[in-house]
């Protein structure tokens, strides 16, 4: 899923081609020229890209440029983008092939993960540069802004309009992709991180420290066996086995019973 979401980032970007055309009308219709095209691509270094306009007086004509480089974040995005694309479909091949390489000693994992976290960085930042570049050769590739360039379109008996402006569908597209890698890469770090030996060591913190404290229990004194093995309740041996117990019954009469009850009962006979 990555690799394809790269191929389209760098794809919709790195093979832009667009132009635009202006329509210059002077007083002197001989002098006019109604199809000025204006043609750009990537990498947008627009200070590059000259084209040719009417003056409006007589037939000289005067050589003008597009304003701006924005060569920079344009292969900053598309450079991030076949890198993405490179590593994914390695970190397949290892996945698919060499699983036991991979994880051996734990380096394909921390490797992995290390790699996810800087491409997750590298996206959003490449994403946000190319989104703000882009609005920048929007604007400098707009049809009103290039007419204020032309010296004829200056003077009010000139007629100066736009016939054609450029279409940057293809462009927007790429930025969505841009941002839509990096929520997909962000979103894997987690699932890298579980294989990781850092995750797994994590896990294995709380049983050690319940072993712990079950073991601290025990050494401290709290043995069921101290209690003897009628539950602890233990009798002083200065008491009597025989006991009276005195009760004062409902009716007000006291009865008594003891555990001698055989010998009074010799008495009385």
């Amino acid at each position: 899923m990555c690799h394809l979401f790269a191929i389209f980032a760098f794809a919709t970007c790195g093979g832009y081609s667009g132009g635009l055309r202006l329509s210059v009308d002077c007083a002197n219709k001989s002098e006019s020229d109604l199809s000025i095209d204006i043609a750009f691509a990537y990498p947008f270094r627009l200070h590059q890209v000259n084209f040719d306009a009417p003056t409006c007086e007589g037939k000289r004509r005067e050589t003008l440029s597009l304003i701006g480089d924005f060569s920079s974040s344009a292969e900053f995005f598309v450079t991030i983008a076949v890198f993405a694309f490179l590593y994914s479909l390695a970190a397949t091949v290892v996945y698919i092939f060499f699983q036991n390489k991979y994880r051996e000693n734990n380096r394909g994992p921390l490797i992995d993960f290390i790699v996810t976290v800087v491409f997750s960085f590298l996206w959003l930042v490449g994403s946000s540069a190319w989104a703000k570049g882009l609005s920048d050769v929007k604007i400098a590739t707009d049809p009103d802004e290039v007419l204020l360039l032309m010296s004829a379109c200056k003077q009010q008996s000139n007629k100066c309009m736009p016939v054609r402006s450029p279409v940057m569908s293809s462009l927007n597209t790429s930025v969505v992709f841009g941002f839509l890698n990096f929520i997909l890469w962000a979103g894997n770090i987690w699932f890298v991180f579980k294989e990781t030996g850092w995750h797994s060591s994590g896990q294995r913190h709380p049983p050690d420290t319940m072993e712990k404290q079950a073991s601290s229990y025990n050494q401290g004194g709290y043995n069921q066996d101290n209690y003897g093995p009628t539950g602890g309740y233990n009798q002083p041996a200065g008491f009597d086995q025989q006991a009276n117990y005195g009760q004062v019954g409902e009716y007000g009469q006291q009865q008594s019973y003891s555990q001698s009850g055989p010998t009074s009962f010799a008495n009385q006979i």
